[in-house]
């Protein structure tokens, strides 16, 4: 019977510390938001806009991980443009690059979406057509692998790198940023 006690007591113990860490750890890796993620409305705003957003993932797995996506607004244009790569579209027999238009700040499977970094006006104008450049270039639209990547993550690492005034540090848990980071050269040598 002590034998049980004694179990039940580190058992316990051990949960509250685990639990005590991986809150530390989450809190550790949070993104941090530039502004509110509140896209300017393209019926009232003119100007070029560029953004990059994240969300944690679904279920546990947002303690440690988010999906990363990018959105553009081309000067005068009506609406956004979004990027973002969705691995289940693959066991669909679709492309996982997916191209959308509509507001790029919602909420992603119940995370909210936060604002990783932001370019708007004169700064933005030739940003938006470099970004489309390196989303056409981006070599990976076919394949998805949640670890190491290619992922989301490694699409908007992709970009970042590609177009590299976008000034885009992701964040750590921006996790397959960093298969993209270690590759990119040999991945980028071989662009047609």
């Amino acid at each position: 019977m002590r034998r049980i006690v004694r179990l039940l007591i580190f058992v316990t113990a051990f949960m509250a510390l685990a639990g005590a860490s991986l809150w530390a750890t989450s809190m550790a890796l949070e993104p941090t938001p530039y502004a509110a993620p509140t896209p300017p409305d393209p019926a009232r705003e003119a100007e070029a806009v560029v953004q990059v957003y994240g969300a944690d993932v679904w279920g546990f797995r947002g303690h440690f991980a988010i999906h990363t996506w990018v959105a553009t607004k081309a000067r005068d244009a009506d609406t956004y443009q979004i990027y973002q790569v969705i691995g289940w579209r693959q066991r669909r027999g679709r492309p996982v690059l997916s191209i959308s238009e509509g507001r790029p700040d919602k909420p992603w499977y119940g995370s909210p979406a936060i604002l990783l970094q932001e370019k708007r006006g004169a700064a933005a104008e030739t940003l938006v057509a470099e970004v489309e450049r390196a989303v056409r270039d981006y070599p990976y639209q076919d394949e998805y692998k949640m670890w190491p990547g290619p992922n989301s993550n490694s699409f908007v690492a992709w970009i970042a790198l590609e177009v590299p005034e976008l000034e885009l540090e992701l964040p750590l848990k921006a996790i397959g940023q960093s298969w993209m980071n270690r590759n990119y050269r040999e991945i980028a040598s071989n662009k047609p």
